[in-house]
């Protein structure tokens, strides 16, 4: 990774895509640091931290720590993604806008963009309101407000809004001026944020075990689980790196056939399918979607009363719960499915072979050889599937099992696996997005 950097930084034109890009995340953590005036951010940030192991912790994670500080990126590019998802979902339910992705080119394309934005607007909107509902009505009946009123109200919602709608202008600029997949690279840049505050909660956490000055805190750790927890997150990330590089490669032979005077074809080739082949998109999409019910109980006033109805069901979306695991395991697979379908296409693909004289040893060109394609693309995306949501669990059940234990710190650490997942997933496709830019500039000493 670190040569592949250094390699890019030798073309002027990738040097000036890494900069671009630098100075992008510099302008998303700037803002992530003001605060939206008229609300009382400490005992907000109090509030959030008690409930780390909730819905709130994780919107605060993704965001890094601009949900906690109410700050103009507190709904980071959340809304942008849930339109994304139901953008792409409508065009397999609505004909015109199927159409408008696959007939209408480039056109149908920024149409669809066009689309996607204003639904990010109206999603944004509605999350604000939810969001300053919640501040108005606060923790136990008080109001995490500094002044009531209409005006108020109406800069708290603007300011959020035009927060995320700035963050998807970056993230878009970003994909276009810069290096990788803008929106990816936003949500790397929160949670690596995090670090250093993560960092100093644990060692506040081993001394409050150590000294026992204050056994009620929501980080209380031994300090036998810290080597635990950095061997576990390194076997972790070179698991992770392991499958995403991993791939499946089916040999392709094409005939021999005679052009003039000349023979082509005859040789072996394969295809590649990766094991992993949707990346990080099922993980993002299914956090943006278990974080609906936190965005409901928003516009709930009782929904922060502990022993109501609402709260209750709230609690039930506990990221260290069971129903959310079950919930979040499923919808990763669903995504998986959902991705790996429109990015491979195995009719498409048997048709290409048969046009160039190319066949599967053992398979007739044509239907079988796309029933073949069809039988191990659904066998590696269940693979993929699974160890997404294996990963991103594991840490949840390593954090029971500490809690058991007696330590709090444990509660933290399913939102830390999931974050993991994204963290490495971005920086791989990052770095391949940079190895192709150097192919496609012929860059000597990468192709050597």
């Amino acid at each position: 990774m670190i040569q592949t950097i250094r390699n890019a930084w030798k073309v002027p034109e990738l040097r000036g895509k890494l900069l671009f890009t630098v100075f992008a995340l510099l302008i998303f953590r700037v803002g992530a640091a003001i605060p939206v005036p008229f609300i009382d951010t400490h005992t907000l940030s109090d509030y959030i931290a008690s409930q780390s192991s909730s819905i709130f912790g994780l919107l605060n994670v993704m965001s890094g720590d601009a949900f906690a500080q109410a700050t103009v990126f507190a709904l980071s590019i959340q809304p942008y993604i849930n339109s994304s998802i139901i953008i792409q979902l409508l065009t397999i339910a609505i004909p015109a806008l199927e159409r408008l992705q696959k007939e209408g080119g480039e056109e149908g394309k920024k149409k669809l963009e066009a689309i996607t934005r204003y639904a990010t607007v109206a999603i944004a909107l509605i999350q604000a309101f939810g969001y300053y509902t919640f501040l108005r009505v606060g923790s136990g009946g008080q109001s995490l407000l500094t002044v009531q009123g209409v005006w108020p109200a109406i800069v708290i919602i603007a300011a959020f809004v035009a927060g995320s709608a700035f963050l998807m202008w970056l993230g878009e600029q970003i994909t276009e001026f810069g290096i990788g997949n803008g929106i990816s690279i936003i949500l790397f840049a929160g949670i690596v944020g995090r670090v250093p505050t993560m960092v100093s909660t644990i060692i506040s956490g081993v001394r409050a075990w150590a000294t026992g000055s204050n056994p009620t805190s929501a980080l209380v750790m031994h300090p036998v689980f810290i080597p635990f927890v950095i061997i576990g997150m390194l076997a972790l990330v070179a698991f992770i790196v392991f499958i995403t590089n991993a791939e499946r490669r089916i040999p392709v032979q094409y005939a021999k056939r005679v052009v003039g005077r000349k023979m082509y074809g005859g040789q072996s080739s394969h295809i590649p399918i990766k094991v992993n082949m949707s990346g990080v998109l099922p993980i993002i999409f299914a956090q943006a979607i278990a974080s609906i019910p936190a965005t409901i109980g928003m516009f709930v006033p009782s929904a922060q009363t502990k022993g109501s109805g609402w709260n209750t069901f709230l609690s039930i979306f506990d990221t260290t719960g069971l129903v959310y695991s079950i919930v979040y395991f499923l919808l990763i697979i669903l995504f998986s499915y959902f991705y790996n379908t429109i990015q491979f296409n195995p009719i498409e693909v048997a048709n290409n072979l048969k046009k160039n004289g190319g066949f599967i040893p053992g398979f007739r060109p044509g239907r079988p050889t796309s029933d073949f394609l069809s039988k191990v693309i659904s066998r590696i995306t269940m693979f993929g599937a699974i160890y997404l949501g294996v990963v991103a669990l594991l840490p949840t059940i390593v954090g029971n099992i500490m809690s058991a234990f007696g330590s709090s710190a444990g509660s933290r650490l399913g939102i830390g696996g999931t974050s993991v997942i994204i963290v490495v997933g971005v920086a791989l496709e990052t770095v391949k997005a940079l190895e192709a830019q150097l192919m496609m500039r012929h860059y000597k000493g990468f192709l050597e």
